[in-house]
Parts: C-alpha cells; sequence; structure tokens
C-alpha cells in the first residue's frame, strides 16, 4: 500500500510537471497535494513497517515528538490544500469567464504559501494536546485501526480519485 501511495502520488506529480496542458491552477493544487501525500505517509509507515516486521514498539521520545511534528504539519496540509482545491472549482463553475482572472499563478502560489504557514501554527499545539491525551485512554484496537485508514487508505486512493475520472491526467500519464 505504501508503494501504491508513493508511486502513484508521483507518477501524478511527473504527469503534472511534464504536460504543457496541465499547468493550470487545479492540477497546480493536485501536484502539491500528491507531493504532501507523498510527504505525510512517509512520516509513519516506514516506522510502522519497521516495527512490524521487528515486532518491536520502541521509539525514543525525541523521535516521537519529531515523527508527531512532520505528521501533523502534513495532516494540516493535506486539510488546506483539499480547501484549496475546492476554491478553486468553485471560482470555476460559479465564475467561468472571470476563472483566469481571478486564479493567476500569483495567487495559486499565495494559497499554497498560506496552507503551508497556517497549518507547524493553528493545528500542532490542538494536536499534540490530543494525541498526548490518548496516552491516557486505551482503547488500542479501534486507534490502531482508525490511524491506518486516515494514514495510509486514503493518501493511497487520492490518486485514484483525482486521476480515474480525468481526461486530460489520464492522457499525460498515458504520454509518459
Amino acid at each position: 500500500m505504501y508503494l501504491v501511495t508513493v508511486l502513484g502520488n508521483l507518477l501524478i506529480s511527473q504527469a503534472v510537471i511534464s504536460d504543457f496542458h496541465l499547468h493550470t491552477p487545479m492540477y497546480f493544487f493536485l501536484s502539491n497535494l500528491s507531493f504532501v501525500d507523498i510527504c505525510f505517509t512517509s512520516t509513519t509507515i516506514p516506522k510502522m513497517l519497521v516495527n512490524i516486521q521487528t515486532q518491536s514498539k520502541v521509539m525514543t521520545y525525541a523521535a516521537c515528538i519529531t515523527q508527531m511534528h512532520f505528521f501533523v504539519l502534513f495532516v494540516g496540509l493535506d486539510v488546506f490544500l483539499l480547501t484549496v482545491m475546492a476554491y478553486d472549482r468553485f471560482v470555476a463553475i460559479c465564475h467561468p469567464l472571470n476563472y483566469m482572472v481571478i486564479m493567476k499563478h500569483r495567487l495559486c502560489g499565495l494559497l499554497v504559501l498560506v496552507s503551508w504557514v497556517v497549518c507547524v501554527s493553528l493545528f500542532y499545539g490542538t494536536s499534540l494536546g490530543v494525541s498526548l491525551s490518548s496516552a491516557v485512554t486505551q482503547n488500542s484496537h479501534s486507534i490502531a485501526t482508525a490511524s491506518v485508514m486516515y494514514t495510509v487508505v486514503t493518501p493511497m486512493l487520492n490518486p485514484f480519485i483525482y486521476s480515474l475520472r480525468n481526461k486530460d491526467l489520464k492522457s499525460a500519464l498515458r504520454r509518459i
């Protein structure tokens, strides 16, 4: 699942970069989402795979805090980029004649930058508190199931969701 996630997201990013027809705001945001999904899954899954292979659950405090920092950062980025993508589609549907005037390259870059900045400051403190408080309550089976769903399954499905019904992206992938 990890390899499918990384390869699928890399393929989307490569298609967007290499095909000039995909140099639009929607695909710019999609390639950023693909990058963030790779980073998101890479913060937890490699360690999880090592733990499964070695049957060890040992992790230093510093490694745990570092992993939590990047996990929360990339989860927040995922949320904000999905919001930005929704705004992009809103403008495209509700203001089609003004779309290119509104969604200039500078605004797209600014929206991605704001997503990066708003997410280490808004979510870091609350997510750390929630994760530390979850250490007190012990329902490990349901916590593990939920963790796998949002750390493995969702990022793995994103490339399929955003590319299977998209003719432009499919043709770019065929050319690659």
